[in-house]
């Protein structure tokens, strides 16, 4: 299933645009990136070369930072585009010196967000674009789906998530052995080669446990006493893995109240099938005890998804506080309140008193399986 992704009109308008910014396209292993850049290479009339991070020659050329080479390489060359950039030593000052002296637009891509971000970002401050490829979105693939049911459709979602090979399997096995081996050959090894990480079992030690209370407030002190190593390397750890696009952070939420929690942090994956992976557990959500916490992080991921690629960046937090009233996210944008409150059943549920009271004018939402597509 090759589909259409949001982000692709945004950066067919950048490469026409007269600026000389690099375009930099992240986003996690498998989420779809090199597809979409040959979509959009298919489309164009420049003269295009293409070279991949992982390429020997590609590596040697672009390391040097040798300008007489380049321009050997690259004459008459109008579009470049480097995929898997953060393989290649030195890029960020090779793409300086490409985009200041030669006639060239210029894309990379890369799937290990901290790396390449170091190499690139700091040679070519305010000389770049950023786009980021999430796995699909819920409103990429709707319409594939019109004459499913429902609970079918979220079924499918929230046992094996959204990552675009997943949609090209057929049969429950080939999903989880995807997923599994997704693990294995991408996860694992990506923490091996860019993390540097000393013992990068712990890191996958780690995200059993963040699975296992997704949703739930994460105490760092606690993290290192069960993995048994020092709370800065677990602070280092979850870092990595939110670089990775593993996971992310969302904060509490605070303006009014004393009471309000604002120091602790929730986990949440960016995918629920690699979290499902992570602790092997693909069973039908009827029999599962964990069905309303993977419904929460799907539902969150999938807010954060619709905002980010149509470049809008508000600010998302959760919200509670001491006495345990509390909200799933909030969403602050344009100077303005929206709270979501997920559950998976359809089932009345009361404002928080403290929330009412101290903020009267933002939106109170309440998502259930039965009105999700309303808010996406």
């Amino acid at each position: 299933m090759i589909k259409a992704r949001t982000i692709k009109d945004q950066i067919v308008e950048e490469i026409d645009s007269l600026s000389k910014n690099v375009i930099i396209v992240y986003g996690p292993r498998q989420a779809g990136k090199t597809t979409l850049i040959e979509s959009i290479l298919l489309e164009r009339k420049e003269k295009i070369q293409k070279f991949t991070g992982d390429d020997l020659f590609a590596q040697d050329l672009f390391s040097k930072n040798e300008l007489s080479s380049l321009k050997r390489a690259l004459e008459g060359i109008e579009l470049l585009v480097i995929d898997e950039a953060q393989r290649i030593e030195n890029i960020g000052l090779t793409l300086k010196l490409i985009i200041d002296n030669l006639k060239v637009k210029v894309i990379v891509s890369g799937s290990a967000s901290f790396d390449l971000a170091n190499k690139i970002n700091e040679p070519l401050t305010g000389r770049t674009k950023t786009f980021y490829l999430y796995p699909f979105s819920y409103r990429e693939i709707k319409n594939d789906y019109s004459s499913v049911l429902n609970e079918s459709l979220m079924e499918e979602f929230l046992r094996f998530g959204m990552f675009p090979a997943v949609h090209n399997l057929k049969g429950e096995k080939e999903k989880q052995d995807y997923l599994i081996e997704y693990i294995s050959n991408y996860l694992y090894k990506d923490i091996l080669v860019f993390g540097k990480v000393k013992k990068p079992k712990k890191i996958l030690d780690l995200l059993t446990l963040l699975a296992l209370q997704s949703g739930k407030e994460v105490k760092i002190p606690e993290l290192a006493s069960n993995l048994s190593i020092s709370q800065k390397t677990v602070e280092n750890y979850l870092d990595i893995l939110e670089k990775m696009f593993v996971i992310f952070n969302l904060r509490g939420f605070s303006r009014n109240l004393r009471k309000e929690i604002s120091k602790m942090s929730k986990y949440y994956f960016y995918d629920v099938g690699v979290r499902n992976a992570i602790i092997r557990n693909f069973n039908n959500l009827k029999i599962r005890g964990d069905a309303g916490d993977i419904f929460e992080n799907w539902f969150i991921v999938e807010k954060i998804k619709a905002e980010k690629n149509e470049r809008n960046f508000p600010n998302f937090y959760f919200w509670r506080t001491y006495d345990q009233q509390e909200i799933d996210l909030i969403e602050e944008k344009e100077g303005k309140l929206y709270a979501y409150e997920c559950k998976i059943k359809e089932k009345s549920i009361i404002i928080p008193k403290d929330w009412k009271a101290s903020y009267p004018q933002a939106s109170f939402n309440n998502i259930n399986i039965g009105n999700y597509f309303n808010y996406l």
